[in-house]
């Protein structure tokens, strides 16, 4: 599956890409039907600590699946949405089944 990651006005250290990527190879593994996802990773021009935001876009057969969070590190954001993905999946995943 291809995971793009793109991250807004900052360089993404290989370490963030890795996490992610094997986050949502995670995610991948639990439906067949991922065909790809967009990763989005901003800073926020707050002056609250959670200031970063994950964005992904999940592509599957027949749908896309949405979630954005966002935390004090791009990690604890990227957990959550993988979470939301994950619960979205499984609703798809039956969706699918009954068809």
């Amino acid at each position: 599956m291809k995971v793009k990651i793109n991250s807004v006005h900052f360089k993404a250290d290989s370490k963030l890409e890795t996490f992610i990527n094997e986050k949502i190879d995670k995610l991948s593994g639990l439906y067949d039907g991922v065909i790809g996802s967009d990763v989005t990773l901003k800073v926020d021009n707050t002056e609250s600590p959670e200031n970063k935001i994950t964005e992904i876009k999940l592509t599957v057969r027949g749908n896309n699946l949405y979630a954005k969070k966002q935390c004090k590190t791009f990690e604890e954001a990227t957990d959550i949405a993988v979470d939301a993905l994950r619960k979205q999946l499984s609703k798809h995943k039956e969706k699918f089944k009954k068809r």
